[in-house]
């Protein structure tokens, strides 16, 4: 059976007069505000549901392609959003309140976002958490759907999921892509920056600075979410892909980088920095060493005072992210009762991989030295469940879209021995994941590597 035609079935389902008594039994004397959710097994299929992606609505979209796993999330039956130093304080106690009134007939998830800093709330909210309406998962070929909705509407729970499903699909229209060639003033003021941060390290003032570089593209027509998000699936199988869309811009990338997971009292995290691509220096040199090692302290620091001993170290091992290769230690802990995935958050973001260190002194650099981060992008993305169990990933690579432009991200860890050239080379390396998604000809950088 097609995905088409289970689609249908489903639209047929959403008009059974059956889903308003379970959504009834499943209320009970819930207040208007509690989220309700149903399951609905859709049987086996072979689907990423990218040809489902809305044009004009809310969606989010997660995927590990290695581990077929596949989610679409469709509207927002509820959202809340926050900024400011207490923006994760503020998202935990609320998704908290959410989570004790919530009603489930199975696993269903939230999905959230964050910004790098604490106040850049442009074009996406500065941090975002939305249970979805409509949840579409398929983990190793099985699907499902999950349909959510507040007590307070389940009389029009339906007819909202039917409308949500009805929203035309995002196209997937080939694009050109035009002004593709960098500029170089912008490069020369980047590497300006980058000798700027060195002077700093060797006076002793800061260890490390991660500094972010931005190229813009624009196309002959509107790019498509969907065909950017197929190919980033095909040429990144390691790496999660993600995005989210509000009905105009879309926040989309791949990224290597686990922040954290959380399952139980167990954690995990990943500490990777360092950075080869095909033509550049050897992964295992000194200086991507002592780039990861940081990064390592960093993450154990934070975590400690959290746990119940010492975090687990990992030995640090390359790992794969499409053309470039990473080093990466997996940091593992139990944690003590009552730590919660955003309590794991807060002590960590930002870690050295995205900010630099120590993190204070080189947050203040950041700041003193204008760096700009649009979207969400070096903050977060992730999934959490009504039981408190959850992953965040790091929004590396990433793009925002606007119709027919495109807003491209990348950075690099710039610490002792760093050499300006090789580090702009590096972001070229790393803008190159997205622009070959953008546009599968074109060359990822002056090397001429493809993306």
């Amino acid at each position: 059976m097609t995905v088409q035609l289970r689609i249908e079935q489903l639209r047929h389902r959403l008009a059974s007069p059956d889903l308003l008594p379970r959504l009834e039994k499943l209320a009970g004397d819930a207040p208007a505000s509690a989220p309700l959710s149903l399951h609905l097994d859709l049987g086996k299929l072979d689907t990423d549901w990218l040809h489902l992606l809305p044009a004009h609505g809310t969606f989010w979209y997660r995927a590990r392609p290695a581990e077929q796993e596949f989610r679409l999330g469709i509207g927002q039956a509820l959202h809340l959003s926050s900024a400011g130093r207490n923006r994760f304080a503020a998202l935990d106690g609320a998704y908290a309140g959410f989570c004790q009134q919530w009603r489930s007939e199975a696993q269903a998830l939230a999905f959230a976002g964050f910004a790098f800093d604490i106040s850049n709330d442009t074009p996406l909210p500065n941090a975002l958490l939305a249970i979805p309406a409509i949840l579409l998962e398929n983990l190793n070929g099985r699907c499902s759907a999950t349909l959510s909705t507040p007590a307070g509407r389940i009389r029009h729970a339906a007819a909202d999921w039917l409308h949500y499903l009805n929203i035309p699909s995002t196209s997937l229209q080939q694009t050109e892509l035009m002004g593709t060639h960098p500029d170089v003033l912008p490069e020369r003021a980047w590497i300006a920056r980058v000798n700027a941060a060195l002077r700093d390290i060797k006076a002793g003032r800061v260890d490390k600075i991660v500094l972010s570089r931005n190229r813009k593209f624009s196309a002959n027509q509107a790019f498509s979410p969907a065909r950017i998000l197929g190919r980033l699936i095909e040429q990144q199988q390691d790496s999660l892909i993600y995005a989210h869309g509000n009905g105009q811009q879309t926040f989309l990338g791949a990224t290597p980088e686990r922040l954290i997971h959380l399952q139980g009292e167990q954690l995990s995290a990943d500490a990777l920095a360092g950075t080869a691509w095909p033509g550049s220096t050897e992964l295992a040199g000194l200086k991507n060493q002592h780039e990861q090692s940081l990064v390592v302290r960093a993450v154990c620091e934070a975590l400690r005072p959290l746990c119940l001993l010492p975090p687990q170290i990992s030995r640090a091992e390359e790992h794969p992210a499409g053309h470039l290769m990473h080093l990466r230690s997996k940091i593992t802990a139990k944690v003590q009762t009552g730590t919660t995935l955003f309590d794991l958050i807060r002590a960590l973001h930002p870690t050295p991989a995205v900010g630099g260190f120590p993190v204070s002194a080189a947050l203040d650099w950041l700041t003193t030295h204008g760096e700009r981060r649009p979207g969400w992008y070096s903050g977060g993305f992730g999934i959490l469940t009504p039981d408190g169990n959850g992953e965040f990933s790091v929004a590396l690579r990433s793009a925002l879209l606007n119709g027919n432009s495109a807003e491209l991200q990348a950075g690099a860890g710039i610490v002792a021995g760093s050499d300006p050239q090789q580090e702009l080379a590096e972001t070229e390396a790393k803008l190159g994941t997205l622009l070959a998604a953008l546009s599968p000809t074109m060359l990822a950088d002056k090397t001429g590597t493809i993306g």
